[in-house]
């Protein structure tokens, strides 16, 4: 593949709500400019940029894909993203290594959920952004309806620079509002494309609505405006350039028309990608840390500059190896040479450097400023890593994923897969960063951790088919504890003879409630010998080694109380450190239960980001799972509802909160403390522990 400079070099993502026809479009611009001999189709299984078998199954993208588009002497790098919020790890991605974002909107259904929350994490990384209506081939396709969702829903300043010419079946051209001309497509193939005057239907609508690009030209550079409201007319350079402005500082959000299946629309959107989005030589240097400094660095998007890359994925496969991708943001990256991992302090051997068409691999010598390219077997580098020079090293800030969502008990279906689930989630781990698991302590649980049921299924899915490991998922067990409210003062007492020496030991220890977090406390309270010196540490470590299933209720581990040792006897011949160890652990268990113990349960601290129409639905259904609110502030245009809510009621929250507000709330919980148990609420728990331990015996 031709080498390109920085200057004609276009890095944009697409994303958009799932079924929009983001991968269909990819296909199209492949197709239309050479890069694949026929358009694969999802359906069929056939798309270039949907390869992983678990795509091909669901008929969805799951991963962030490349295709490198060649078009007019440039390289469009376009970034296939799921639009599945399961997925929305790879949107994130994708988005950092980007210059700008094409956002697809569907021709009949406009702005929708998954609209939203792409719009969102555009929002964060501050990139310009186009609109593309897509589909404009479908019945009832309705382009003005579209537009006007984009500014009733995302609230956008929307500028329509394209107008469809006919919209369904009769879906054959656009118009240009830049050049004011139109393109009309006279067969499926998408290539037979002539240039046309506007249909005499159009030309005062595209007439009205070039007025209004003008002005936003005009309204980027003083010299532009000064002229425009003299009433002189802007020429055709500069109106291109005075869009291309606008659209980099985002003052307006161009919004395009394209039909990918029947290859409708494609070349202009190519032609509007090249002449709008920034290249990479327009951005300003790209800021980062020393290693193991506060001390600030950058690096321009210059080859004469130190090398330094982004890895933004990781792709894990058993046979090939570990794939990492990476954008080079200056220098260049070679083939067969030494790379510096400065995120982990270690250097990485780079054998052959390859551009990636989605699971092609295109090899290549080098690699720079504003590439997107992928190295095999790298046995450091993971996900967010910077790689560079060593003697000139940076670090660049790591990419922010969201945080899992839902979780899930992992167990093995079959026996003897238990370690084999384990080494195979470390390496799905490696490629996906919104992915988490846990070995629970107090339960003993394998806890799994995603962005949702699909999300999780998948994880299964690969797990078996990559690593042959299969595992079920069920609702985790709940980290109860117990603690006490009262005190009490009791005496254990262990005596055995058996002929030959006996075990003896007696203590006395009182049991009192210490504040919430606090743990457990001994106090060694003996005066007078009466339990020997040498015993007391055996007393302690008999109590510590009875905590975990301690508890009087429902044995679950046992926290915040104090045991004071102030009394005991011992025998002279059968006295022992183990016998001690008992006698306590029977104080234990007697003085728990006299103490008037009770279970504690986990509270989370919750936020939703909600917006306002569904904000009494959130309420509402945190007021049925117990919790208890404690404010809301605006953002932007949502609320943020905070809450603090029983761990046991929020397994299921991303599922319940995706059903109660059509997707369009996100939120995030993790542990505040533990509290009492409500008594109703408690009986059920004690019952449901019972009913677990006669399934384990």
């Amino acid at each position: 593949m031709k080498k390109y400079g920085v200057d004609k070099l276009r890095n944009i993502a697409v994303a958009s709500h799932g079924g929009a026809g983001k991968t269909t479009l990819t296909e199209a611009l492949l197709y239309l400019t050479g890069g694949v001999d026929r358009m694969g189709k999802v359906d069929e299984g056939t798309s270039t940029m949907d390869y992983d078998p678990d795509e091909v199954k669901r008929k969805i993208s799951i991963n962030a894909s490349v295709a490198p588009v060649e078009w007019k002497d440039y390289r469009i790098n376009v970034l296939d993203t799921p639009g599945y919020s399961d997925f929305v790890g790879e949107v994130v991605g994708a988005m950092r290594v980007s210059e700008a974002a094409m956002i697809l909107i569907d021709s009949r259904s406009g702005v929708e959920v998954g609209t939203e929350l792409v719009w969102k994490i555009v929002d964060e990384y501050k990139l310009p952004r186009m609109i593309v209506v897509s589909r404009m081939d479908r019945e009832n396709a309705n382009f003005a309806k579209a537009v006007e969702s984009v500014g009733s829903i995302l609230h956008a300043n929307a500028a329509v620079v394209q107008l469809p010419i006919g919209e369904g079946d009769a879906f054959r051209g656009v118009v240009d509002l830049v050049k004011m001309k139109a393109y009309m497509w006279g067969d499926n193939t998408g290539k037979k494309l002539t240039e046309e005057p506007i249909p005499a239907d159009l030309v005062g609508k595209a007439e009205e609505y070039r007025d209004k690009l003008v002005e936003y030209a005009a309204e980027t550079d003083e010299e532009l405006i000064n002229k425009y409201l003299e009433g002189e007319a802007l020429t055709q350079e500069e109106l291109e350039r005075g869009l291309a402005a606008g659209f980099a500082a985002g003052s307006f959000i161009p919004v395009l028309c394209v039909s990918a299946a029947k290859l409708v629309g494609v070349q202009t959107l190519l032609d509007a990608i090249v002449s709008l989005c920034p290249s990479p030589a327009a951005m300003p240097a790209v800021a980062g840390t020393l290693p193991d400094s506060e001390e600030t660095a950058s690096r321009r998007p210059s080859e004469s500059e130190p090398a330094s890359a982004l890895v933004f994925k990781t792709v894990a496969d058993p046979f090939v190896g570990k794939i990492t991708m990476f954008r080079v943001y200056s220098g260049t990256i070679r083939s067969d040479s030494q790379v510096y991992n400065s995120s982990k302090q270690k250097s990485e051997r780079f054998g052959q450097v390859f551009l990636l068409k989605g699971k092609q691999q295109i090899a290549v010598s080098e690699v720079g400023p504003g590439e997107i390219a992928g190295v095999a077997k790298l046995a450091e580098t993971t996900t967010g890593d910077t790689l560079c020079d060593k003697d000139k090293a940076i670090v660049f800030p790591r990419i922010a994923f969201p945080r899992p969502v839902l979780s899930m008990a992992a167990k093995a279906k079959s026996k003897g897969d238990e370690d084999k689930i384990g080494q195979g989630l470390s390496r799905l781990l490696e490629e996906d960063p919104t992915l988490k698991y846990t070995k629970e302590a107090e339960t003993g649980e394998l806890v799994v951790s995603g962005m949702g049921e699909v999300h999780l299924e998948m994880v299964a899915d690969r797990l078996k088919r990559k690593f042959g490991a299969e595992m079920t998922l069920d609702t985790p067990k709940v980290p109860y504890r117990e603690t006490i409210k009262g005190t009490a003062k009791v005496e254990g007492r262990h005596k055995k003879q058996t002929g030959g020496r006996g075990q003896f030991g007696d203590v006395w220890i009182e049991f009192s409630p210490l504040p919430t977090g606090s743990g457990f406390e001994f106090e060694d309270k003996v005066f007078g010998g009466a339990v020997p010196r040498n015993f007391i540490p055996a007393v302690e470590k008999g109590l510590r080694e009875a905590l975990p299933d301690g508890g009087a209720l429902a044995s679950f581990p046992l926290v915040d109380f104090k045991a004071a040792l102030y009394d005991g006897s011992s025998h002279p011949v059968d006295s022992s450190e183990m016998a001690f160890k008992i006698a306590a652990q029977l104080a234990l268990k007697k003085g728990i239960a006299e103490a008037h113990p009770v279970i504690l349960e986990p509270i989370l601290k919750v936020e939703v980001t909600v917006p306002e129409d569904y904000m009494g639905d959130v309420m509402g259904d945190f007021n049925k799972k117990r919790g208890r609110i404690l404010g809301m502030e605006p953002s932007g245009r949502y609320q943020v509802v905070k809450a603090l809510v029983p761990m046991a009621e929020m397994f299921k929250y991303a599922i319940d909160l995706r059903s109660m507000t059509g997707g369009r709330a996100t939120f995030t919980a993790e542990f505040d403390h533990y509290e009492e148990v409500p008594q109703a609420v408690a009986a059920a728990v004690i019952e449901q522990a019972k009913k677990d331990r006669e399934a384990e015996a």
